[in-house]
């Protein structure tokens, strides 16, 4: 009898530790290259809290903001390389561009998208669940989630700009992106690739000219305090995503996949509310500090400077390309 009391003692602390381990919450660290109160942080906070809402505290979104886990490219190499350290990111769509990423690469390239709502009607439709798969479809272990967009893209310089000519032999910021080198050797400039983290220093001692970012991006990482001059030519509307690993989304229950998904709608929804009006708060309060905001008030020079990279960027996909220029209509 004494030793099926202790079997059955020993069966409750098992049972026990089994439902106290089953209820441990799952824990996903995301990735995020921008400080928190950017436009693409505030959305990043809003999946957090809709995904731990939704699941009950079941799923922890762990975000880990001001690139304190590496760029972009880092951390997309440590995702594809596999070992779980990093599961989720906040990403640049035309940061696939390096891995593969044909579709996304359509996204970045220069005044594709003629204003928000062209951007929007693109996520909304069809095409955008093509693109967010795509990096799955060409066999590496991330998918995306949702679209979103922190706006329109801009240059910024140490020195005033008043037009298109006068980027000519200025050195300027780049990822390791062929389309964005390929629109600065257009623009005349000498595209430098410089990691985004040190970019603000890269600015200060005049290793590069000047860089380009959507506007809340340029303030909240203090560029215009060493390149305070803001030209507004639009180029790419800046186009984001989150992408997940395989490992972190097999190790997530059906329902927890389908929060995950849930909580992307209702990100992307907020960002799309958040992004235009933020920007515009933002681009007032550069004006008000002093910041030097140039209009541009004649895009064509600007797109033309860029035909060659549109079309080399487009010639392999040129029917889908033209039916995310479509949607403009």
């Amino acid at each position: 009898m004494r030793n099926i009391g202790r079997i059955f003692l020993g069966l409750v602390g098992m049972l026990t530790l089994t439902t106290m381990l089953s209820a441990a919450p799952i824990k996903l660290v995301y990735a995020e290259v921008n400080p928190l109160d950017t436009i693409v942080g505030k959305t990043d906070l809003k999946f957090k809290e809709t995904v731990e809402s939704l699941s009950k505290g079941e799923v922890i979104i762990d975000i880990q903001p001001s690139a304190v886990l590496g760029s972009e490219e880092v951390v997309l190499d440590t995702m594809m390389g596999g070992g779980g350290t990093i599961d989720m990111s906040r990403i640049s769509a035309f940061a696939l561009t390096s891995y593969g990423g044909a579709k996304s690469k359509l996204l970045s390239v220069p005044y594709t998208f003629a204003n928000r709502a062209h951007f929007w009607k693109f996520a909304d439709s069809p095409l955008a669940a093509e693109f967010l798969m795509e990096p799955k479809a060409n066999g590496t272990n991330v998918r995306g989630l949702f679209y979103g967009e922190e706006g329109f893209r801009h240059f910024f310089t140490k020195k005033p700009v008043k037009a298109v000519g006068d980027l000519k032999g200025m050195k300027l910021r780049v990822s390791n992106d062929p389309i964005m080198t390929g629109m600065v050797k257009g623009l005349g400039a000498s595209p430098t690739v410089i990691a985004f983290a040190e970019l603000y220093n890269a600015l200060q001692t005049g290793v590069v000219d000047g860089a380009e970012q959507p506007i809340a991006n340029y303030k909240a990482n203090s560029y215009q305090e060493v390149a305070g001059n803001l030209i507004l030519d639009g180029h790419t509307l800046g186009a984001i995503q989150v992408v997940i690993t395989d490992e972190a989304w097999n190790k997530l229950s059906k329902e927890q996949q389908d929060i995950l998904v849930e909580a992307g709608k209702v990100a992307s929804a907020y960002n799309r509310q958040i992004s235009e009006d933020a920007e515009n708060v933002v681009l007032e309060e550069l004006k008000k500090i002093g910041c030097n905001v140039v209009e541009v008030t004649d895009i064509k020079p600007w797109q033309e400077a860029c035909k060659d990279i549109i079309a080399e960027s487009t010639k392999d996909n040129k029917e889908l390309y033209q039916k995310i220029l479509d949607l403009a209509k």
